[in-house]
């Protein structure tokens, strides 16, 4: 099975939450409004930008993943958008960047926004779904701390000035066990050598749990910065 983009359609009422309480389409659009420019980092298949239409005259899409490549650039280019697979080399060219779920280089973004440009972004923690990760018996996540503490440092020491913080663990709630499994699989990065076979006899006690109570619940990590280059 191979998946492209960042839809989870697929997981609709088997796996319930893991959504902040705020709405990172609600605080992207007015961004938008008087943007004449926009880079979306790790666009995937350019879901979001697609959501948040219409978008500045002069959109780009950063997308490194081959799989994802084409779809976001079929999705896209109906919409006016370029989709790119490296950063842009120039500097001073966006009013806003955004980055949802992906890379936050702050160097770089320093470096392409325009002053007087905001950076929006909500990442995934390195606790996510750490605990899922225990009870499989899987190495933790992620090998270095990623919180928004390390995010504000980064951003700050590359001249940034951070405007907002939030920070929170909302639960995932699969009610059956292909839904958990779709998500290791979708997201490949969470259990590194995972396959159902390889993890079969924790899968199953999974499933146990899932059986007795209706769900079995993990925990996410997100959270989002605002910056503005001065």
């Amino acid at each position: 099975m191979q998946i492209t983009g960042w839809e989870f359609a697929w997981l609709d009422g088997r796996a319930v939450g893991s959504d902040p309480s705020w709405s990172y389409p609600g605080l992207a659009r007015p961004l938008l409004r008087h943007a004449g420019s926009l880079l979306d980092l790790d666009t995937g298949g350019g879901e979001l930008l697609v959501e948040l239409t219409p978008l500045p005259a002069h959109t780009v899409a950063v997308e490194g993943w081959a799989p994802n490549v084409a779809v976001a650039r079929d999705r896209l280019t109906p919409f006016g958008v370029s989709v790119v697979t490296e950063l842009p080399g120039e500097e001073n060219e966006f009013d806003v960047v955004l980055s949802r779920h992906g890379r936050l280089p702050a160097e770089d973004i320093a470096r392409l926004l325009k002053p007087g440009g905001t950076l929006l972004s909500q990442q995934v923690g390195s606790d996510d779904l750490k605990d899922l990760n225990a009870e499989l018996g899987a190495p933790p996540p992620y090998a270095t701390s990623w919180t928004a503490t390390e995010a504000v440092a980064a951003l700050e020491a590359a001249g940034l000035t951070v405007t907002d913080v939030r920070e929170e663990r909302p639960a995932l709630t699969f009610h059956d066990i292909g839904a958990l499994v779709y998500q290791l699989r979708a997201v490949p990065w969470q259990i590194r050598d995972f396959t159902p076979q390889r993890y079969d006899r924790a899968l199953r006690r999974i499933d146990a749990i899932i059986r007795t109570h209706g769900h079995y619940t993990a925990t996410a990590h997100r959270f989002l910065v605002q910056a503005s280059r001065p």
